[in-house]
């Protein structure tokens, strides 16, 4: 299994495709990883969106992830319960599910796997940005955004500026990495 934490680049054992499929059909996350991954250049490749049905696996959020990307590639191509619990709960529900706790610390974790085939060992990158949950504050539009409150930042997530928040969420720091690694085995030129 292949993990990326540390902040040496991993070497890139096959080339970089020229588009890079994302599983999934929510089109703000989508503008979101493409702006984060393009920050400030020109890519040479490109990043579309692929919507398709993924079963809902259980286990530790890496394993779920690398787990995930194969199925993708497999098939032609996911944080693992978030989604279920805002769904159901909302996020007052959310805020009431830790009303006991003193401790409302918490961290996003972002995790992207990528595969540039099926059969291919997907690769883990891992970003975390360190935090508190809040009673929601901010744009309702966008996931868990309004009660998360990322260390140092009097504003939730909902509530910064989208370029701010494209600089320091877990997002970015995951795609930090992926688009390292992407980097390192595209072809060079004019792309």
């Amino acid at each position: 299994m292949v993990q990326h934490e540390d902040p040496q680049p991993l070497q890139q054992q096959h080339p970089t495709p020229a588009v890079v499929h994302f599983a999934t059909g929510n089109k703000k996350k989508l503008e979101e990883v493409v702006a984060i991954l393009g920050a400030g250049q020109k890519l040479p490749f490109t990043v579309d969106s692929v919507k398709i049905d993924l079963p809902e696996l259980q286990g530790e959020p890496e394993e779920i992830s690398r787990e995930k990307c194969r199925l993708a590639a497999k098939a032609g191509l996911p944080g693992p319960y978030i989604k279920w619990f805002l769904e159901k709960l909302g996020h007052d529900g959310l805020n009431r599910m830790l009303a006991g706790f003193d401790d409302k610390t918490a961290y996003a974790q972002c995790i992207f796997a990528y595969a540039p085939g099926p059969g291919v060992e997907p690769v883990v990158f891992v970003g975390r940005t360190h935090g508190r949950i809040v009673p929601a504050r901010g744009d309702n539009q966008f996931g868990w955004d309004p009660i998360f409150e990322p260390e140092g930042f009097d504003e939730t997530y909902a509530e910064l500026d989208k370029d701010i928040k494209n600089t320091i969420s877990h997002r970015y720091r995951a795609l930090d990495k992926l688009r390292d690694y992407l980097l390192a085995g595209a072809p060079q030129g004019d792309s």
